[in-house]
């Protein structure tokens, strides 16, 4: 029998999280595609033990039994949904959903592009009207006391200011389902004065006079602000930067995907810290952890993804 101790050791910050996820009347049915990988298999019978989820696993019947076997977990109750290798195991797991076979689809070792087309694929009807579906990650950084939300590190490759006012307004909804009310948001840029041959600059200026014309959310909204003044009173006194959110910031709205992806990765990679990753925008759950990141953000991802759709 696995041994989920560790997994389940996570923050208490996230403590919410996962009570929210507990709280539906039954266990969500996860849907998960192509899953066979180790972390993910650990981390939904964990949401299994822990009793928001119930495993039904979709993809090659002979590697996903070999590992189970080997993850000791073939004894545990799941479903399993056997496929060829030529059939798109997440197209069939969001018709699977749509069928009523299921309510969570949580992404298992697929590419990113493979795992994100079908979600994104009008035809499928996933996307929430007059919504652009982001990707928000939220993590616990060590020596910063709390959580904090990144976005978009998936999808938005060079976003415009309205895809980046969509992502802030995610971020929010995200934040306030996690217990944050009014959060903190900082737009980072490389510095923190526009500068009209820095793109990114100007556009986090645009954005924060945007907010004060018309609230985009419910928020505290900051920018062009770097990196060091986002997570460091300290540093903005050395750099006699007057914000009075440095330090206490709740998310961070990057400028592009390599800038959030980067962020995301060295910290989860340097210090194993836990967090997870939701897709907002959808009219479904939708779990999305790396293959090589932890089971316990497998789980957190799970966690966070139903959580959102607790009323």
């Amino acid at each position: 029998m696995s041994n989920y101790s560790d997994i389940l050791k996570y923050p208490d910050a996230f403590q919410i999280i996962v009570d929210k996820a507990k709280s539906f009347y039954t266990p969500r049915r996860v849907a998960v595609a192509r899953a066979a990988n180790e972390n993910i298999l650990q981390g939904v019978f964990a949401a299994q033990d822990a009793g928001f989820a119930k495993p039904v696993l979709i993809g090659n019947e002979k590697k996903i039994k070999e590992m189970l076997e080997k993850l000791e977990l073939a004894d545990k109750p799941y479903e399993l949904q056997p496929v060829s290798n030529d059939t798109n195991s997440v197209q069939y797991a969001i018709e699977m959903i749509e069928a009523g076979g299921a309510d969570v689809l949580m992404r298992g070792n697929t590419q990113t592009r493979d795992f994100l087309l079908p979600v994104l694929n009008k035809a499928n009807h996933l996307i929430q009207e007059d919504r652009l579906i982001t990707h928000v990650v939220v993590m616990q950084v060590p020596g910063y006391d709390r959580l904090l939300a990144v976005s978009d590190c998936t999808l938005l490759v060079e976003p415009s200011i309205e895809q980046r006012e969509e992502v802030i307004r995610n971020m929010v909804a995200a934040l306030n389902c996690f217990g944050v009310e009014n959060p903190n948001l900082a737009l980072l840029a490389l510095v923190e004065k526009p500068s009209f041959h820095m793109k990114d600059t100007v556009e986090a200026q645009t954005i924060v006079l945007n907010h004060k014309e018309e609230p985009l959310a419910k928020c505290n909204l900051v920018g062009p602000i770097t990196y060091d003044l986002i997570l460091s009173k300290e540093a903005a006194r050395l750099k006699n930067f007057e914000c009075d959110y440095c330090g206490e910031f709740d998310g961070i709205v990057v400028p592009n995907l390599l800038a959030g992806n980067l962020i995301c990765k060295f910290i989860h990679t340097h210090f194993q810290s836990a967090g997870c990753g939701i897709l907002v925008g959808a009219k479904i759950p939708v779990a999305i952890s790396g293959r090589s990141d932890s089971a316990q953000q497998a789980f957190l991802s799970l966690a966070g993804s139903i959580a959102m759709f607790v009323k």
